[in-house]
């Protein structure tokens, strides 16, 4: 009756820690109005490398007593050139100017504006720029949304005039230059958008000098801003590709000497262009408008440096970081999945040859130093992916060849991993260097996530500010090797117990596991915790034997359904301006305009399926496994019958990497990369199995022989009880007596002839009352004597 009502408890406890990680959030608190008036000054292509106190004395004043922060801006197009940052800007939402552009530039030609009245302006092209965004563009984004949230507003500039332009083209107040007094014309509006110029090129001269003359702007609106004003300066875009951070100050009260940060991005001191359109809002007092922004208001929170110098250094740092990152990471997969793959190439020929044979026509088995040697590259290809994660607290991006450095780092935590692994007990075992390996990957990146997720961010295996998908928790690869570290470790320590107490020991360990990956607080992916929740279900249920039944199937599901309602009903209950991904979505979906989610996701799943190299090494994983490791030879049905909770973490750990990645956009990246800790180690366990297919179950210690002999000898299967049949090795005894190999495992080439000293004695058959299982702790066999053997003259001649 137990055993019934199991999946149903497990399900209800996975449950319960999946809603419960979930549902509880930060404190976010409420925007309050702060200023009566605020002035949004942009300057792109501006970034904290320009920003010195002789070149931009106005900008290091600003910074000084108010926030700052590295902006991110990400916008419909990459790059992001400056008519789609300032259109993005008064957006509020990813957002693109049409036309043609140059691959990886930006077009020459300006914005058209025009001026019938000498008070506002008209934009002829905003038609045609509306209609695009909204039919074309995946984001739904409506251009001038800022300034229909308010009464009037002010535009100084061509760029901030397709910010400030209303959705049919009218700007409210506009002047194509600050005037000589810009007081009333600043005052005029409670919004003011003012473009300061551009920063553009690689020659530090120019830069310099353009910064200077921005700087100089800035210093007159400065001068002339009206009374409780809020100043937000912006690096509004990039002038060319690659993309790049750009310089956020806000000065205002409230925002005094802190980091800039929203929910939005949850990292403190970054923010996202997007943030800066419900910034203003907030800070008028004003509500958002009907059609969400994407972005949320900027707050400011303390821990800043006192010296300037100092703080300034942390953005200026993290840009170098993230364009080093982007230079290194594809380079850096494209090699683990070569590797990886020739790796697998390589194991096949030792899976054809590793089960012993005691025929004279059995394939000669490889030499021992050369499977040792496979083993060892085995786990240090498994170990490469958290060897790179740790490989982030050395800043190796600040070299004159950041991708050598980062390549020698990680060569050397590989090494000191696979050391670890090779020497620690139980690397003789069949499972030793599985379980040791899965349990130092989820020791690494869990104890990122626990710290603040430093190393995700800008990270090789992380996520890139630049991209403006995730600035906070696990990243994709991140969320592979986690599901799959922690899942692997759940079942290694469940095949240590008693068949009873494994389901209970994979959701303990797994529990956990979906906690950290969706709490807001640590991974912060809701998606992610959702899909290792439907994983978690089908390890447990499978865990204690058996296969993946319709009913079982059915729990696992019903399991990450509810986790998923649960917590839609928790998101939906908060305020619109507090809710997460799914709540967004399913708000969406109540008012018609969730198909935009939809085909955002598809579209992202598409580029990343035929872009990643992670779709590679996920692809080769599963050939490998179909093609090779399931097959007779390959070992692993042989590993799945012995060890049935390595069994059922491997079945969960494919079901959450797949519905991980489709779920988040990231097709089979999180496949890929639970692949690359998972296929290593499952051929490493099959190449032990198969070595030991001929070995005899030993009898444990104290436990009565068949003919009520004590054993003594202190021999233990690794298995876990009751892990191999009777009669030899494996699920049904497949060692038996003409399988090969003696007692302690010794195999002979071929069959030895002569007469037995005595008869061998029939096995004790198990008691009536229970039946064999291969899961269960078999009943003890009868011992047969070694039988006294002599050779023949051509038996001893034979070569």
């Amino acid at each position: 009756m137990l055993r019934r009502l199991a999946p149903a408890v497990l399900t209800v406890l996975v449950v319960a820690l999946g809603v419960a990680g979930l549902a509880v959030r930060p404190p976010q608190g409420t925007p309050q109005r702060s200023a009566d008036f605020v002035v949004l000054a942009g300057v792109a292509g501006l970034r904290w490398e320009d920003v010195d106190p002789q070149r931009t004395p106005t900008l290091w004043r600003m910074a000084q007593q108010g926030a700052i922060g590295s902006l991110s801006v990400r916008s419909a197009h990459r790059p992001t050139c400056p008519v789609d940052g300032w259109l993005t800007l008064g957006a509020g939402s990813f957002a693109a100017w049409n036309g043609s552009r140059p691959d990886g530039g930006c077009p020459a030609s300006g914005v058209a504006v025009e001026q019938p009245d000498g008070i506002g302006a008209n934009l002829p092209d905003q038609e045609s720029v509306v209609q695009y965004n909204q039919q074309r563009l995946p984001w739904n984004a409506m251009p001038g949304s800022l300034s229909e949230s308010v009464r009037c507003s002010v535009a100084v500039g061509p760029g901030a005039a397709v910010a400030a332009a209303r959705p049919f083209g009218r700007v409210d107040r506009y002047a194509s230059a600050l005037p000589d007094d810009p007081r009333t014309l600043l005052g005029s509006c409670v919004l003011s958008i003012v473009d300061l110029g551009t920063v553009t090129g690689t020659d530090p001269a120019t830069r310099a000098e353009e910064a200077r003359a921005a700087d100089a702007q800035l210093a007159r609106v400065m001068a002339a801003r009206p009374p409780r004003s809020l100043v937000l300066v912006a690096g509004i875009s990039d002038t060319a590709g690659p993309s790049r951070l750009h310089v956020v100050v806000a000065d205002g009260p409230g925002w005094e000497r802190g980091w800039l940060t929203s929910a939005s991005t949850g990292r403190d001191g970054y923010l996202q262009l997007v943030d800066l359109a419900p910034t203003a809002l907030a800070a008028l007092g004003r509500p958002m408008p009907e059609r969400l922004f994407l972005g949320r208001p900027a707050t400011s929170t303390g821990d800043r440096p006192d010296d300037l110098a100092d703080a300034v250094a942390a953005p200026a740092d993290a840009d170098r970081e993230a364009a080093a990152q982007r230079t290194v990471s594809g380079g850096f997969f494209t090699v683990l999945a070569v590797v990886q793959v020739l790796l697998a190439l390589a194991v096949l020929p030792l899976l054809r040859r590793a089960r012993p044979h005691a025929g004279p026509t059995g394939p000669t088995p490889a030499p021992a130093r050369l499977v040792a040697v496979v083993e060892v590259l085995l786990v240090a290809a498994a170990l490469t992916v958290p060897a790179a994660l740790l490989a982030d607290a050395v800043p190796w991006w600040r070299g004159g060849h950041p991708g050598w450095i980062f390549a020698g780092v990680t060569a050397l935590l590989v090494a000191a991993g696979t050391a670890a692994v090779r020497f620690a007990p139980g690397w003789a075992g069949t499972l030793g260097p599985l379980g040791a390996v899965a349990g130092l990957t989820t020791l690494v990146v869990g104890l990122d996530v626990l710290t603040g997720a430093r190393l995700q961010l800008n990270g090789v295996v992380g996520y890139s500010a630049l991209q403006g998908g995730r600035y906070s928790g696990l990243s994709t690869v991140g969320l592979g090797v986690l599901l799959a570290g922690a899942l692997l470790s759940g079942g290694w320590l469940a095949q240590r117990v008693p068949r009873g107490w494994r389901p209970a020991v994979v959701v303990a360990v797994g529990g956990v596991a979906v906690v950290v990956v969706g709490s807001p607080y640590l991974g912060a992916d809701p998606v992610g915790a959702i899909a290792l929740t439907a994983g978690l279900s089908v390890a447990a249920v499978i865990s204690a034997g058996g296969w993946l039944t319709i009913s079982r199937l059915a729990w696992a599901s019903m399991a990450a359904l509810a986790v998923a309602v649960g917590f839609a009903v928790v998101d939906l209950r908060r305020p619109p301006a507090e809710r997460g991904s799914l709540g967004r979505f399913l708000s969406a979906v109540g008012d018609g305009t969730g198909g935009f989610t939809v085909h955002r996701s598809s579209t992202e799943n598409f580029e990343t399926l035929v872009n990643s190299p992670l779709t590679v090494l996920a692809l080769a994983g599963g050939l490998l496994v179909w093609f090779a490791l399931l097959q007779p030879w390959g070992g692993l049905m042989r590993l799945f019958g012995i060890y049935p909770a390595v069994r059922a973490a491997l079945a969960g750990t494919a079901v959450a990497a797949v519905l991980g990645g489709v779920l988040d956009g990231a097709a089979l990246d999180v496949a890929g990369a639970a692949a690359a800790l998972v296929v290593p180690m499952a051929a490493l366990a099959s190449l032990r199995v198969l070595g030991h297919a001929a070995d005899r179950t030993r009898p444990n210690p104290g436990r009565p022989r068949a003919d009520g002999v004590v054993s003594a000898d202190g021999a233990d299967d690794e298995a876990g009880p009751g892990d191999a049949g009777p009669g030899g090795v494996g699920p049904a005894g497949g060692g038996g007596p003409t399988g090969g190999g003696g007692p302690l495992g010794a195999v002979h080439p071929r069959p030895i002839s002569g007469p037995p000293a005595s008869p061998p004695r029939p096995p004790v058959a198990p008691p009536a009352e229970r039946s064999p299982d291969v899961d269960d702790a078999p009943e003890p066999t009868a011992v047969v004597p070694p039988r006294q053997v002599t050779r023949s003259s051509t038996e001893v001649a034979a070569p």
